[in-house]
């Protein structure tokens, strides 16, 4: 079966367990770039990393990833069959997993080890680790909600980017019912939010365990706390709650999110150079 055009797009949401390794992780991170582009650079049109924000208070609830954000855009599905085959292996060190929080953080595990990207992306939500997010969306997104008449004009944008799945039990046609019909409506209300858009996570391409991602923007932190603090606070707790507050889902393991400012620290297809360090 010939290769078929399938345009997309992915977010990958990387954390890191304790600041005592975030730089070890940024380093290894650029230095997997090349290794990247190497695999994809005829089937990819974007590669981009934006850093994560300083998670506000009481973010932690909402499973706020403290790295970064990789963004890709695909013009096809890397997962077929006709993909299989590589040249070379893309490889990612246990230890980098350990950093990163999706393999426990035990010097009992052997960190000279390497597996395949793919092992790595496969990693976490076992003994006390969390899942690695990596969602595949269509290329634009499927509602906009918020916001369609704000330009770059208008300053610069404090983005939410967060993906759901529903407790076991709950349909997602019964938790986007709520999502659309008791959630969202508050954000579209409230002035602080300036964009609202979502789609569901193609679910065919990877088997990514989320459903549902969604991007909402505001002026800064203490914007966004006034709505998903201090106003979502008297938002109804659905029966099937596994939190008291909202958002009311498992963090981490139910909902993952991560703010992030517009602008990426390295648009790698265009960027990159190598790691050029600090004299």
């Amino acid at each position: 079966m010939a290769l078929q055009y399938d345009p997309m797009r992915s977010w990958i949401f990387t954390d890191v367990v304790k600041e005592e390794y975030r730089h070890k992780l940024l380093y290894w991170h650029m230095l997997h770039v090349a290794d990247s582009i190497a695999q994809f650079a005829p089937y990819v049109s974007k590669y981009s990393f934006y850093q994560a924000m300083p998670v506000p208070p009481e973010g932690e609830r909402f499973g706020t990833v403290k790295f970064h954000l990789c963004e890709h855009y695909w013009n096809i599905n890397p997962f077929t069959e006709e993909m299989g085959t590589k040249a070379y292996c893309e490889y990612m060190p246990v230890e980098c997993l350990k950093w990163q929080g999706t393999i426990p953080d035990d010097d009992a595990i052997d960190s000279t080890k390497n597996l395949s990207g793919d092992e790595g992306r496969s990693t976490g939500g076992e003994e006390g680790t969390r899942p690695f997010v990596f969602a595949f969306l269509p290329l634009s997104w499927e509602q906009d909600l918020k916001g369609k008449e704000r330009t770059v004009m208008d300053g610069p944008n404090y983005r939410w980017h967060f993906v759901i799945r529903y407790p076991d039990g709950v349909t997602e046609e019964e938790g986007d019912r709520w999502l659309f019909e008791e959630v969202l409506p508050e954000f579209c209300r409230a002035e602080e939010v300036t964009r609202i858009l979502t789609s569901k996570i193609r679910q065919d391409v990877n088997g990514c365990g989320y459903s549902r991602a969604v991007e909402m923007w505001f002026d800064g932190p203490e914007e966004w706390y006034r709505v998903c603090v201090e106003k979502m606070s008297g938002l109804p707790k659905p029966s099937w709650a596994q939190q008291d507050k909202f958002p009311f889902l498992k963090p981490h393991f139910h909902i993952s999110s991560i703010f992030t400012p517009d602008i990426p620290y390295s648009d790698n297809m265009t960027q990159y150079r190598g790691i050029i360090p600090m004299r």
